[in-house]
């Protein structure tokens, strides 16, 4: 507890990825498992601003940053593809779920990960725009709920 309380104090604000170092998905086929949702193929956020976040009920700092991860899907998921990816369980994903009153959408890999993304260490998240360039790649945990986060997406579902 203590962890995921200070992990809290000193997450802060996820950073660009400079221009010239952003690596682009290169595939968009990806078969999804929705835990509490539809399953889908990734292919779906095709041309849409996308946020990835591989994480688990067991990890501390994954645990640290879900309320602002859920503030931030409460905010934009009209706007943004949400995708939560986990290898939990069913029975651990939908306790935490439940005792947090956490609503956003969970998924499970059914196919390889496309490149260039990487589902280990967690957490891990991936910020793409519209092109499939990664904007922001995250590896810990972060504080998404903050007010250059939101510049960033309202300028990506702009362009």
């Amino acid at each position: 507890m203590m962890q995921i309380y200070l992990t809290r104090i000193f997450s802060f604000s996820p950073d660009l990825v400079e221009k010239d170092d952003r690596k682009k998905v290169t595939s968009y086929d990806w078969k999804l498992h929705g835990v509490n949702t539809e399953s889908m193929n990734f292919d779906s956020a095709k041309g849409k601003v996308v946020l990835l976040n591989y994480w688990a009920t067991w990890c501390p700092p994954c645990i640290a940053e879900m309320p602002s991860l859920q503030k931030l899907y409460n905010d934009y998921k009209d706007k943004v593809v949400f995708v939560f990816l986990t290898e939990d369980d069913d029975p651990e994903l939908n306790k935490f779920m439940n005792d947090k009153n956490y609503n956003y959408p969970i998924y499970r890999s059914l196919s390889p990960h496309p490149k260039p993304f990487v589902h280990k260490p967690i957490p891990g998240t991936y910020l793409l725009d519209k092109k499939g360039n990664i904007v922001i790649y995250k590896r810990g945990a972060a504080d998404w709920d903050t007010k250059k986060v939101k510049d960033i997406l309202d300028k990506l579902i702009a362009e």
